[in-house]
């Protein structure tokens, strides 16, 4: 299912991100645009990441992200 429509990013799309490390929805939107144009979807885009983020991964803050 689309979750960004107007960057075309799917759930499995983010399903993915989350499996190769992503934990935010700011690195999410760096790595494939979501949630970079309206916005519309930020909200959802980042439930599905956070649903899809493994349990017992060791999340760590970027710091360039935090200092922004």
């Amino acid at each position: 299912m689309y979750v960004c429509i107007c960057n075309g990013v799917t759930d499995k799309a983010i399903r993915a991100a989350a499996a190769d490390g992503v934990s935010s929805l700011a690195e999410l939107t760096m790595r494939t645009g979501c949630a970079g144009t309206c916005g519309a979807c930020a909200d959802f885009a980042e439930q599905v990441l956070h649903e899809a983020v493994p349990r017992n991964a060791r999340l760590f803050d970027l710091p360039i992200l935090a200092a922004a």
